[in-house]
């Protein structure tokens, strides 16, 4: 029996397959609601990488020798 059968592929990426998503079938409205879902999802992100790199100094500043 040959491996793939029995672990079969991971589902796709989410991020991969929204960057490939045909957007011709959207409206102008969609397409703007669209853009600030992802705008909103991008400011998540940068406070998370912010708050992880605030974490990381907090602790080398405890921890320094």
């Amino acid at each position: 029996m040959d491996l793939d059968e029995l672990f079969p592929d991971k589902p796709k990426d989410p991020l991969t397959l929204l960057t490939r998503e045909d957007l011709d079938p959207l409206s102008v409205e969609e397409l703007h609601a669209r853009v600030a879902v992802l705008e909103g999802e991008i400011s998540r992100v940068r406070a998370k990488i912010e708050n992880a790199v605030n974490f990381r100094a907090s602790a080398d500043a405890i921890f320094k020798k």
